[in-house]
């Protein structure tokens, strides 16, 4: 039996699952937790690594590993190879305003979405740079590479051989803004546009490309995006919508072309099969449950329970959810609010109810803007964390106004890396069954979307 290892570096933490190659099936896994916050010194993933890769019995016996891990965020490294500040991850809006700026100075949104897919925000690579350039100048005239974090990784698992050892794949290029799905090239001017210089870049592999070794001899796989290893790990296609709930919000769709959106609402990805990834991303997910199991003091086993006490709508409660600002609108400064508060709605079962329903309309905005983009929904699968709490899953055909499919919980991020480390391996793409899908029905609730949409609408127009 040949087994291979797949990584999911996320934001919160680091998960190794050990896979058979042929069958796909489960031998062991690990984990290990990140530190909280929107900037990391990646030494701590490196570390946060090499425990799960403990936890889960260690490498001895795997024949090639691969990473996927969070988009976007920005490593630094100089002429040596040393890190040269602490990472800013996706979820650090601090670049903000510089997104604001370099959409203006390239012309405009739909300059962006036909130069690189996309419309730049501050969870953007291409932003932090700016902000790199801007606020830090010293840092920034130290730089002399620049990669994401599963890059990063791979670099390390390979013994850090030197910069030009650097290598990416496409779906995680795609997140930068300055790469281009459509053409397969670096755009370099609008890099030298952020950071005022050229650097160097990793390599852009092909899904089935290797990156080389570890000093061990397993193969690394070219590693990718979390929401592209997600795709993978689902074993998704052309026609299906992955809906991830996670620190942030997902709905992407596997594309035979590129997508190109000048209002940027979708994200003009690249996936990790050689195929397109438009993506919708909202900032908030599954800390809007955490955020409200903590202010009414339940788990959320009884949050779940609460929420399926009170009836769709919640009687008007709404809960506009931009807890930590919001990317999709794209209102980094945005704070959440609460709608339809009275005697009657001021209970735990209303505002659990709210927080589930607020979540999912949220992501509903995203499911519309894939459609507007012309993706066929045949099936949601829903995916992440978030999807073991029981009140969202039979919550989310009401708000979706579709059937949703729910495979077992698992880590679907890891497991699409583990798939690609057996393409690696055996050059052919696995061919894995995704067994124990559970369908949820419920008609369509209309009237939840609409009071979102008035809520959502007023909290947009109170900041603009």
């Amino acid at each position: 039996m040949v087994l291979v290892a797949g990584v999911d570096s996320s934001t919160q933490s680091c998960k190794v699952v050990v896979r058979d190659a042929d069958t796909g099936a489960l031998v062991r896994q690990g984990r290990a937790a990140h530190p909280e916050g929107t900037s990391c010194p990646p030494d701590a993933w490196w570390a946060a690594l090499q425990t799960a890769i403990g936890d889960a019995g260690g490498l001895a016996d795997v024949a090639a590993i691969s990473v996927g891990g969070q988009q976007h965020g920005m490593v630094c490294l100089d002429s040596s190879g040393a890190v040269v500040r602490d990472a800013l991850l996706w979820n650090d809006t601090r670049s903000a305003p510089d997104a604001a700026d370099l959409v203006t100075e390239l012309g405009g949104g739909q300059a962006w979405a036909d130069a690189v897919g996309s419309v730049p925000v501050a969870s953007f690579t291409v932003t932090k740079l700016r902000w790199l350039a801007r606020a830090e100048a010293a840092n920034a005239a130290r730089t002399a590479a620049v990669c994401l974090p599963h890059d990063w990784l791979t670099w390390q698992l390979a013994g850090a051989p030197g910069l030009d050892a650097l290598a990416t794949d496409r779906s995680d290029a795609s997140g930068t803004g300055y790469w281009s799905p459509s053409t397969g090239e670096y755009r370099r001017d609008l890099l030298a546009l952020a950071l005022g210089k050229d650097v160097l870049l990793p390599r852009v592999l092909g899904p089935a490309d290797t990156a080389g070794t570890t000093p061990a001899g397993l193969l690394l796989g070219p590693g990718a995006g979390d929401n592209a290893a997600a795709a993978l790990g689902a074993g998704a296609a052309p026609g299906d919508v992955i809906v991830s709930i996670g620190t942030s919000g997902t709905v992407f769709s596997v594309a035979a072309t590129p997508a190109a959106d000048p209002t940027g609402a979708v994200a003009g990805f690249a996936d990790a099969t050689g195929h397109f990834l438009p993506l919708v991303c909202t900032l908030n997910a599954a800390r809007v449950l955490d955020s409200a199991a903590a202010m009414l003091r339940v788990d959320h086993a009884e949050l779940s329970r609460l929420a399926l006490t009170a009836p769709a709508g919640s009687d008007g409660l709404v809960l506009v959810p931009y807890l930590e600002g919001e990317r999709t609108p794209n209102k980094p400064d945005a704070t959440g609010s609460l709608h339809g508060l009275t005697l009657g709605t001021s209970t735990a079962a209303h505002l659990a109810r709210a927080a589930v329903e607020g979540l999912l309309c949220a992501l509903a905005d995203g499911l519309d803007a894939l459609r507007a983009q012309g993706a066929q929904v045949e099936r949601v699968i829903l995916v992440g964390g978030g999807a073991r709490s029981e009140a969202l899953r039979q919550i989310a055909p009401t708000v979706f106004g579709c059937p949703v499919l729910v495979p077992p919980p698992g880590e679907y991020v890891a497991d699409g890396a583990a798939r690609q480390a057996a393409w690696v391996t055996t050059g052919q793409q696995p061919k894995w069954e995704l067994d124990g899908l559970t369908r949820y029905d419920a008609d369509p609730v209309p009237a939840v979307r609409a009071r979102y949409t008035d809520a959502r609408d007023h909290t947009l127009t109170r900041l603009a």
